[in-house]
């Protein structure tokens, strides 16, 4: 019985241990979910307004001709996947992975026909596993990413698809709602098809309106893939805080648990000692 009691006691200072850095974790993910969030938001003014120029420059050049805003026959597809660097965030990574698996498989036939690039080392090494090819990988970023973190593989992915690479490419990523809900999305990044004039505003532009186009549409696709990155943070740290809260309360229960069963233990040992020595001294009366 001592052995048993002991082994639970063990036990009950083992999840204790556990409950301390589930909830630590939980403390330091809503610190930088709160700081992420900010940043995801601070990011879409620029984003709406690089988007209204673009609309306004399409809209009053007529004629206008750019690979960004061209559709093309579908015979290759860009995938750009945003994942973590660490784990323990329950089903952040496994959903948006799941999500252009079911997409790969549902549009592709070989592997001839798309191409996958990939921020974060859960994404990049899922699909080395799968000993799927990555024509670009990024691990190892911050918390806080800034556009120079990514500046590489977005443009990359970019100018990718304006040479021809493929003839679309696809933002995979969690969409932040809300620190419980991340949607995984899969969204149409290029050709840019929502670029409609939303604003009466007159802009003069020099040297052209067509230069200007020209270096602004890569920009504006490489800022929505920023975007992207800071929506998938924000979402990361939200998964995480959630994963370590339920954690620390299945934790909690288990100690609950554990400590009624040797409360039950320790209270039958000692009246298994009352019962022998009752029973001794009856013998010795």
């Amino acid at each position: 019985m001592a052995k048993g009691m002991r082994e639970i006691k063990r036990s009950i200072k083992s999840k204790q241990n556990t409950r301390q850095i589930t909830k630590a974790m939980e403390l330091v993910a809503a610190a930088k979910l709160k700081r992420a969030q900010d940043a995801a938001q601070a990011s879409r003014p620029y984003a709406e307004k690089m988007k209204e120029v673009v609309a306004s420059i399409a809209a009053g050049t007529k004629g206008v001709k750019h690979p960004m805003l061209q559709t093309r026959t579908i015979k290759r597809t860009g995938y750009l996947v945003i994942t973590s660097d660490r784990g323990l965030a329950g089903g952040y990574n496994a959903n948006v992975l799941r999500k252009v698996m079911a997409t790969i498989k549902e549009k592709h036939t070989s592997a001839n026909e798309y191409s996958i690039f990939v921020i974060g080392r859960k994404g990049r090494d899922f699909f080395k596993k799968r000993n799927i090819p990555i024509v670009e990988e990024i691990t190892g970023l911050p918390d806080s990413p800034s556009f120079a973190d990514i500046k590489s593989i977005a443009a990359q992915a970019v100018g990718n698809f304006e040479n021809g690479s493929y003839d679309e490419l696809y933002l995979v990523y969690n969409e932040f709602k809300n620190a419980i809900t991340q949607i995984p999305e899969i969204k149409r990044l290029l050709p840019l098809e929502d670029v409609s004039a939303s604003s009466t505003a007159n802009y003069e532009y020099e040297p052209s309106p067509e230069g200007v186009l020209e270096v602004l549409l890569p920009r504006y696709a490489e800022t929505l893939i920023y975007s992207a990155l800071l929506d998938g943070k924000a979402s990361e740290f939200g998964a995480r805080m959630t994963a370590m809260s339920n954690a620390t309360k299945n934790a909690s229960k288990m100690i609950s648990s554990l400590t009624l069963v040797y409360n039950r233990a320790r209270q039958a040992a000692i009246t298994q000692e009352i019962s022998e020595i009752v029973a001794g001294a009856n013998a010795q009366a």
